[in-house]
């Protein structure tokens, strides 16, 4: 069904046509008996899926990394789709537009994206109420999807305060999503990298993991890592999470690097970070060297470049413990979701 369709689609802003996908799938799920045959065409329900990481039971190992749904809108028709968990965000204390468009640009000859979004998103307050707007209403036999908050710094805050615009998101969302994702290596965010570096990563994984307790419960804190460190800087992340008492890393963001790509020149110059395929074997790398190197300490969320069973299976024996997908779901269609996890399964 997919495949007929991706034709069409692809003839049109990338943008546009997610905001159209999204505003039918919604529809669509609205229609008396939609959800439940999304779920029936779509979803893969077997208990041996069922993973428990960091203190989570997640329904399968297959969740949607953040960038795709930013303002909590789509939760439930994900969740139909047969995702396992779900990544809202990225979210900022403040809304805001992002950079200009256009800012997404598929690039079919490298099964790739470049995007520049620049954290738009509706504001933390907004995407509070659409989570809670969802754990109130969605039937408890529909429940069971854990949910993750990317949070991240607005654009007008100096990366000397960036720790107070992480902490605003940290305690807005804390009483509503499983688990939080920090955010410091979106490329489109000017200065944001910066906060990579050693000392002020440090400081602001500490920062959130000493509040992290509200009426006895904890939250677990991951940290979202670009591909383009090198081993040295990946040595640093090791250490960063063991000492912070963070529970884990996010292995990869988008990257900068153009190297290899077939796609026209005026394609692969544009500005911002590349998903998909062209970054698969890097993020690999990626997992597989923070795995030996801390030894298996700490889990680690695989996503980058995922568009066959194949592509998450290696994640998975790389050192993955659950993986993500965005790219390959634009490229492959929701039968992905179920064909990795029947690849899972047959293991």
């Amino acid at each position: 069904m997919y495949f007929l369709l991706k034709p069409i689609l692809f003839k049109f802003d990338p943008e546009k046509v997610h905001y159209f996908v999204t505003r039918n799938l919604k529809r669509f799920n609205r229609f008396p008996g939609g959800a439940a045959l999304s779920r029936a065409i779509w979803a893969l329900n077997d208990p041996r899926l069922e993973k428990e990481v960091f203190g989570l039971k997640f329904k399968n190992p297959v969740g949607l990394a953040a960038g795709f749904d930013k303002n909590a809108d789509v939760i439930s028709e994900m969740a139909n789709l047969g995702f396992g968990f779900i990544e809202v965000g990225t979210v900022t204390p403040l809304p805001q537009d992002g950079n200009p468009k256009p800012r997404m640009f598929r690039l079919p000859a490298d099964g790739g994206l470049i995007n520049r979004m620049g954290f738009n998103n509706m504001g933390m307050d907004v995407v509070a109420e659409h989570i809670a707007a969802y754990r109130k209403n969605t039937p408890a036999s529909q429940k069971g999807i854990l949910i993750g908050g990317n949070i991240g710094k607005n654009k007008i805050t100096p990366n000397e305060d960036a720790v107070n615009d992480y902490i605003k998101c940290f305690d807005r969302l804390f009483d509503l999503v499983d688990y939080f994702v920090v955010n410091v290596s979106s490329p489109n965010t000017p200065g944001l990298r910066e906060l990579q570096e050693k000392e002020p990563l440090m400081n602001l994984l500490s920062t959130l993991q000493q509040r992290n307790s509200k009426n006895d419960i904890s939250r677990p804190i991951l940290l979202k890592i670009a591909p383009d460190l090198t081993d040295t800087q990946l040595d640093d992340i090791v250490e960063i999470v063991q000492r912070s008492g963070i529970v884990g890393v996010i292995a990869t963001n988008t990257t900068i690097s153009r190297e290899n790509l077939v796609s026209p020149d005026n394609l692969k110059t544009e500005t911002g970070g590349l998903s998909g395929n062209p970054v698969t074997k890097r993020s690999t790398e990626v997992i597989k060297y923070l795995s030996e190197k801390s030894k298996g300490s700490f889990p680690i969320i695989g996503v980058g470049g995922i568009h066959s069973p194949e592509d998450a299976l290696e994640k998975l024996a790389a050192g993955a413990s659950l993986v993500q997908l965005y790219t390959g779901f634009i490229y492959e269609g929701p039968g992905l979701i179920s064909r990795i996890n029947k690849a899972i399964l047959n293991k």
